[in-house]
């Protein structure tokens, strides 16, 4: 009997959109939660994005492609533009989810290097999968790593909104 594989992606949600956005093109958001299951197999696709009650059929739309919505409240700079950290957030959950034996393996995506720390520690735990890098910009913290590393930009052409 093949043992089936329970991995789970941490997604900044935020770096995500804006990486593909800088590239030129949009994620069909759907296609993508397939991709992380059938490439991947990933069960569970954590989304951290900040709560703008205002992007509620966005979340609604998310939620129903297969993403668990992981909200962190936003404030707003002196611009009026909306900031929603989410980092230390998304290394909570990792790390937690790790040391509760949630999960086989954990896909990353981000370009972001403040996540380097979290990645040496599941790299040192056996349990890193692979780094998906929204961004073409993806930080040397983690590029230096050697580690699996995958540029959403070689699946424009799977992934892009039509």
């Amino acid at each position: 009997m093949i043992k089936k594989e329970n991995n789970f992606a941490y997604i900044d949600g935020a770096n995500l959109h804006k990486g593909v956005a800088d590239l030129g093109w949009r994620l069909d958001y759907k296609r993508f939660r397939i991709w992380l299951k059938e490439k991947y197999s990933v069960e569970r696709a954590y989304l951290f994005i900040g709560l703008v009650p205002k992007n509620k059929d966005l979340y609604t739309f998310l939620q129903e492609a297969g993403f668990t919505l992981v909200f962190k409240e936003t404030t707003c700079n002196s611009e009026g533009k909306v900031k929603g950290n989410c980092d230390a957030d998304l290394v909570l959950k990792a790390v937690v989810d790790y040391f509760e034996k949630q999960f086989n393996q954990a896909v990353l995506v981000t370009s972001d290097g403040d996540y380097a720390g979290l990645v040496k520690f599941f790299k040192e735990k056996n349990v890193f999968r692979s780094l998906i890098a929204p961004s073409n910009k993806c930080s040397f913290l983690l590029r230096k790593l050697n580690i699996p590393l995958v540029y959403l930009d070689a699946q424009k052409n799977r992934l892009n909104y039509p």
